[in-house]
């Protein structure tokens, strides 16, 4: 599911420094992360995987905006 993750993150223009997915050292979660958000965000592989499927916009309409957490979480409660 990370290596999923990754390679849409690519196709929707983002280099692994602007944004990536990557295991957590914690057991069964897994870590959104890189300089287009603004700090961690850290879920099980599976959500990680549908945030950035269907929340995380492409690099040009992010444009210089950061992501933040909260956002990704309040997708997920809208959209549950």
């Amino acid at each position: 599911m990370i290596d999923e993750a990754n390679e849409i993150l690519k196709t929707k223009g983002y280099s692994l420094a602007h944004l990536k997915a990557e295991s957590s050292p914690l057991a069964g979660k897994a870590l959104l992360k890189g300089t287009k958000i603004v700090s961690p965000f850290s879920d099980a592989p599976e959500v990680v995987l549908r945030v950035v499927r269907d929340c995380v916009p492409s690099a040009d309409e992010l444009g210089r905006r950061l992501l933040t957490p909260h956002e990704l979480r309040d997708y997920l409660d809208s959209h549950a």
